[in-house]
């Protein structure tokens, strides 16, 4: 029978996931998959390394909503979130509502990333972890 911790993660799961399917959103519908390829170039990166971001942040956002890796999927998404601190956010300060966007943000999404990781899938998710 679930416990309140595990009603907690599976909250904090599905909100993750629905963050991550908006944040995908964001890059195929407003800037779409071409623009983001070529910010990505902007940024020194491979444009076709953004087609691989947007369908990693399409697919964990699926697997946290349904809780299946989420341990893993956590992980890795909270390394994507690191690696846009890095190249994107760091040097516009910390507040989100800087120009450019601050690391505020992005940096707390990819600590509840972690925490999602640690505590693991809770309740409902079809692929639970092993007690």
């Amino acid at each position: 029978m679930p416990h309140n911790k595990d009603y907690g993660a599976l909250l904090l799961r599905v909100t993750l996931g629905v963050l991550f399917l908006a944040h995908a959103g964001l890059k195929l519908v407003v800037f779409t998959p071409a623009g983001t390829a070529k910010f990505f170039e902007s940024l020194g990166l491979p444009g076709p390394f953004a087609y691989l971001v947007i369908a990693a942040e399409l697919l964990g956002g699926v697997a946290l909503i349904l809780g299946v890796y989420t341990r893993v999927v956590a992980l890795v998404l909270a390394a994507d979130l690191l690696g846009a601190i890095v190249l994107v956010h760091a040097a516009n300060g910390f507040w989100f509502n800087a120009k450019g966007g601050g690391w505020e943000y992005p940096a707390f999404w990819a600590i509840a990333l972690v925490v999602q990781a640690l505590i693991g899938a809770g309740a409902y998710a079809l692929k639970p972890a092993r007690a």
